[in-house]
């Protein structure tokens, strides 16, 4: 097992995230969640914090640090506002990672200093209409035109696909299959390129979310990332990563129901005392902490792992589907001790609760998790 004490390093990462976010999202979060959109403006000041470059090598404009570092700093996003902390997770667990490991030296060059700044936003377009957790089975067309590809298909549910100004596009180039499927780097403002953003969600209101159409989408090969056939390797390498944000994400979700709860028992009062007073009060908030810290452990267990660039499929899983079930646990729990006032948005627990309810969904729903984990353990596969 890793050492879990944090290096000053860590430790002023964290603090100075956590002031951050406490001056320029928490303010911020509940009018951001009613008008289902947030202040643009937040791009820019996470890239001068270099949080859109966070864990990215500095030659790129990258933030150089560690996997739990990286974590620490999505605990703090997700205790604030898990909208924001997708804008980071994305462009820098999903896109930004995903380019450095597998891009030729050229792309990097040309793709990752702009995310970094936050010129260019990334998204990563996986999910479609028809194959979300069947990433094997998608639709969306590559077809080879001379010394380029052209593209066709669509792309649901992907965050920030309407702000992004680069999406990570899989789409199958063979025959059926994972062994089919390639990846493309492709400017969204490519012709034939459109992007819908989504209203009316139920949690991450004011994240961009978008359903994408590719018509006829010219890219050249040299925006291949990766060899051709390997873009299904490329998307799950990027996943067991971003697992470790949404996991961490999730963790902040816990944190923040927990310091809220502990907040208003001290100051609700009942039956003439305050209600942390009462025995079930404390239970629920005793479960609320444990859980919390058992699954920030889990969390750092994987992020020390890619820290030392070890294989951590297994542990990313783990974590992923332990913290985001535990946080929607939390979040239930912490709208329970707030009684009537946490089903209004007066105060955050109510928010927390719907936006911890979808990861449990995306980046491979808990069911997945459970047969990812299965198949380490036993050696056989639940997946067709």
């Amino acid at each position: 097992m890793p050492d879990f004490t944090l290096s000053p390093e860590q430790e002023l990462v964290r603090s100075s995230a956590q002031e951050f976010v406490d001056r320029e999202i928490v303010p911020h979060a509940r009018d951001w969640d009613r008008d289902e959109t947030m202040d643009r403006s937040i791009v820019g000041k996470l890239a001068e914090m270099g949080y859109l470059g966070a864990g990215l090598p500095d030659e790129y404009g990258g933030l150089p640090i560690d996997t739990i570092s990286y974590c620490l700093l999505m605990e703090e996003l997700g205790r604030a506002d898990s909208s924001v902390r997708g804008i980071v997770s994305v462009n820098v667990g999903l896109v930004g990672k995903t380019v450095a490991r597998f891009g030729t030296e050229e792309q990097r060059r040309e793709w990752l200093p702009g995310l970094c700044s936050g010129e260019r936003l990334g998204c990563y377009a996986l999910t479609e209409p028809g194959s979300g957790s069947d990433p094997a089975g998608l639709a969306t067309r590559a077809e080879r035109d001379g010394d380029g590809w052209v593209l066709n298909g669509s792309k649901l549910f992907i965050t920030l696909g309407s702000w992004a100004g680069l999406a990570l596009v899989f789409a199958r180039s063979g025959g059926e299959g994972a062994s089919g499927i390639t990846c493309f780097l492709v400017p969204t403002a490519s012709d034939g390129f459109h992007a819908r953003p989504i209203k009316g969600k139920l949690g991450l209101r004011a994240q961009d979310t978008a359903e994408l159409q590719l018509e006829g989408v010219r890219v050249p090969d040299a925006n291949r990332l990766g060899n051709e056939g390997e873009g299904f390797k490329v998307a799950m390498s990027a996943l067991d990563t971003g697992r470790i944000s949404l996991a961490a994400g999730s963790v902040g979700i816990a944190r923040g129901c927990l310091e809220a709860c502990v907040a208003y028992a001290r100051e609700r009062t009942q039956f003439g005392k305050p209600i942390a007073g009462f025995q079930l009060v404390q239970e629920l908030i005793a479960d609320l902490a444990v859980e919390t810290d058992a699954a920030r452990f889990l969390v750092w267990r994987a992020a020390a792992l890619a820290d030392r660039h070890e294989r951590h499929t297994l542990e990313s899983s783990v974590a992923k589907y332990y913290a985001s079930e535990m946080s929607v646990r939390a979040a239930n729990a912490a709208v329970q001790v707030h009684g009537g006032y946490g089903y209004v948005d007066e105060y955050p627990v109510g928010k927390y609760l719907r936006d911890a309810r979808v990861t449990t969904l995306y980046e491979g729903t808990s069911q997945i998790q459970k047969l990812i984990i299965g198949r380490a353990l036993t050696g056989e596969s639940a997946f067709v």
